[in-house]
């Protein structure tokens, strides 16, 4: 019986995650399974991998094959590098000891590696917001200057309305008063003529 490490697919449509199973060959992608160690979800950033890394090993050692993006997660948790150690240690070139310690110091480097890049992600992210929020001031800060030159073109135009209103109100009144001098002489012309 063959046997491999492969992915089996859960989740919704545009936003899938994967359980990392050992599954015979013959079973379908995301049927029957020997056992499940680990899961994979590529839709956060940096991707969030949980893998059992000795219960892989394990596997590994009696025969079952991972398959291209299994073997490339198991490398990346560094699955792969601690059985070769281990081979190593088995022919004879390196002690246990020797082996631990390079997966120990291979695995806190690799932390490292993943805290940096979370961190620098963080930053842009950080940057990126700072950039908007710039942005977007300076969009309202036009916005604003062009608000308040209509405002203070519609102030002015209503205070020239006002203006001429009040000159007109003026002229008016200057009108009316010629028009009841006249209006007095003619009464008084009328009344003198009649004496």
């Amino acid at each position: 019986m063959s046997v491999k490490i492969r992915l089996a697919r859960h989740g919704k449509k545009n936003y899938a995650y994967f359980h990392i199973v050992v599954a015979d060959v013959r079973a379908p992608r995301d049927g029957r399974f020997i056992e499940r160690i680990g899961s994979y979800n590529p839709n956060t950033n940096p991707a969030l991998i949980e893998l059992d890394a000795e219960k892989a090993l394990a596997w590994l050692h009696k025969g079952a094959l991972p398959t291209e993006t299994c073997r490339r997660i198991l490398s990346y948790k560094g699955v792969l590098l601690k059985k070769h150690l281990f081979e190593g240690v088995k022919k004879g070139a390196l002690t246990e000891d020797d082996a631990n310690r390079k997966w120990e110091a291979w695995l806190q480097e690799k932390e490292a590696q993943v805290q940096t890049k979370k961190s620098d992600l963080a930053q842009a992210g950080r940057e990126a917001n700072k950039v908007r929020l710039e942005a977007e001031t300076k969009t309202k800060e036009a916005k604003a200057a062009v608000v308040a030159q209509k405002k203070s073109e519609l102030a002015l135009k209503e205070a020239e309305a006002k203006a001429a209103a009040e000159a007109a109100a003026q002229a008016e009144a200057e009108a009316a008063a010629q028009a009841e001098a006249a209006q007095e002489e003619t009464t008084a012309e009328k009344a003198t003529a009649v004496e």
